[in-house]
């Protein structure tokens, strides 16, 4: 069989096989063929391919002013979130996630004073807030 660059490029760039056929005009048997002449594995069914979360959570902000980070996204009972795989974290969990490379500890919320932010840098976690709190007692005395 003689393979088409066209076709072949496409699916090495994991172009959806419906998008392959009505880019190309060709038919579900050209497709099919170059993916099994490649050892390509099947098309996987059921919708788009999954964006890298960072690429999703950015998808849905906006900048304002002082780094701040304000969510355009879905909303639930006041909570910022991104919907992804049937899970519906917050915004600040995920931006947090993107910052810190760990998960946080309890509810990660914005520390920079500004309760809509959803900026990365500006969320913390609890033992962060813990720390911060402690330092304060230290500086100033008396409890907080």
């Amino acid at each position: 069989m003689r393979i088409r660059q066209d076709i072949a490029d496409l699916l090495r760039e994991g172009v959806p096989q419906q998008d392959i056929m009505r880019t190309l005009h060709v038919g579900h048997n050209a497709v099919s063929e170059t993916r099994v002449a490649l050892q390509l594995p099947a098309p996987v069914r059921g919708g788009r391919p999954l964006q890298p979360i960072e690429t999703a959570f950015y998808a849905r902000t906006e900048p304002v002013d002082d780094g701040h980070l304000r969510w355009t996204g879905h909303h639930a009972n006041g909570v910022p979130r991104l919907g992804r795989q049937g899970k519906h974290p917050s915004a600040y969990q995920v931006g947090f996630q993107l910052h810190h490379r760990r998960e946080p500890v309890g509810h990660a919320k914005p520390g920079c004073g500004w309760a809509q932010c959803v900026a990365p840098a500006h969320q913390e976690d609890r033992p962060m807030r813990e720390q911060l709190r402690a330092q304060l007692v230290s500086i100033f005395g008396g409890a907080l």
